[in-house]
């Protein structure tokens, strides 16, 4: 297993398979933060330390297994291409945060990507772990078990009464950070959205963009997740995240029921637009993709469109990242060079599809 094969594909091999709820929810995850007992955090510590952290991680953990994840594989982040570390990120193998700091922070990736280990991202250990669909308790339960494992190698930084100790003071506690991946189309042509996120924010969760923190809700897709990690078992704090994220999904289904029966020409109009801008535009911005995916992806959900598999889709979502077109072109391409090649490559799969 080499860094090309992390590369090559757009799509994880754990994302191909289907999950609960999968029309809504694109994948759940469970992130762990960590670190050393005896090296200051990353922020103060100098950095033969953090070098010393990265040593151990590598020497202990490269080309090993946890469980039946597969192999991992320890990736120097300063080794790599400004394309390459986009890509990772693109596929969400590592946060942006993490190549901030290049000089001294790797991952180990597990060959099929559904586990990652950032090392020197803000605290000395990240640990995700991924699911397809609404999985949020088979996902705590499997990190719990990560988490067991590595700790057999690394003494935690830990006080009995304020929990994991982290870099940032809005992790202290379970260190803890469950999160959703959601397609929510029907609420955001509803505008119902722009009012349910003030009201998730009020019960201690957070709603961002596709890439996390600072990031725009590209193709409708949103990101749920806990901003309380003090005063609350981790499964307390899944509970709840579940019960918002199963109210979102009922709410979204009743929206999309609700285009249907009062506006169905229009939203038909909308979706096979979409499916024409794909399937026939020679260039096409990022933002106009993401978008034009999403309808066609409601399209699939609610049996308007059926010559399309929602897996290729998926795939496009992160094929038409500005990192990713540059990977396959293998060379740096201009803003024009990229839309071009963007609808190229959707054209091209969409074709293949059929």
């Amino acid at each position: 297993m080499t860094l090309q094969n992390f590369m090559n594909e757009a799509i994880s091999p754990w994302m191909r398979k289907g999950g609960p709820d999968s029309d809504i929810v694109l994948s759940s995850r469970i992130r762990l933060a960590r670190n050393f007992v005896r090296v200051p955090f990353p922020i103060v510590a100098e950095k033969n330390e953090l070098e010393e952290v990265s040593e151990f991680m590598k020497n202990t953990y490269d080309h090993v297994s946890f469980q039946d994840y597969d192999d991992f594989n320890f990736v120097p982040i300063q080794d790599l291409s400004p394309v390459e570390k986009r890509v990772l990120v693109e596929k969400h193998l590592i946060s942006p945060h993490l190549i901030e700091h290049d000089h001294v922070s790797g991952a180990l990736i597990s060959e099929n990507e559904q586990v990652s280990i950032m090392i020197n991202e803000e605290d000395h250990i990240r640990m995700q772990l991924y699911f397809p669909g609404f999985q949020l308790d088979q996902a705590l339960e499997k990190a719990f078990e990560l988490d067991d494992w590595l700790e057999k190698k690394v003494d935690y930084a830990f006080d009995e009464t304020r929990g994991y100790l982290t870099s940032c003071p809005t992790n202290i506690g379970t260190g803890m950070r469950a999160s959703v991946m959601m397609h929510l189309p029907a609420l955001a042509l509803t505008q119902q959205i722009n009012r349910m996120i003030p009201a998730i924010n009020q019960l201690g969760l957070v709603v961002r963009g596709i890439y996390g923190e600072g990031s725009e809700a590209l193709g409708n897709i949103f990101q749920i997740s806990n901003q309380i990690t003090l005063g609350k078992s981790e499964q307390d704090i899944v509970a709840d995240l579940q019960s918002v994220v199963q109210q979102l999904i009922e709410h979204e289904r009743r929206a999309r029921t609700q285009l249907q029966e009062q506006s169905e020409a229009r939203l038909e109009d909308r979706i096979f637009r979409s499916y024409g801008v794909l399937e026939h535009s020679r260039i096409i911005e990022s933002k106009e993709a993401a978008n034009c995916i999403s309808d066609v992806r409601l399209g699939i959900d609610l049996g308007i469109i059926q010559n399309v598999k929602q897996p290729i889709l998926n795939e496009l979502m992160t094929l038409i990242q500005p990192g990713f077109l540059q990977q396959y072109a293998n060379k740096k391409l201009s803003p024009n060079e990229r839309d071009i090649l963007r609808a190229t490559l959707i054209r091209e799969r969409i074709e293949l599809d059929q």
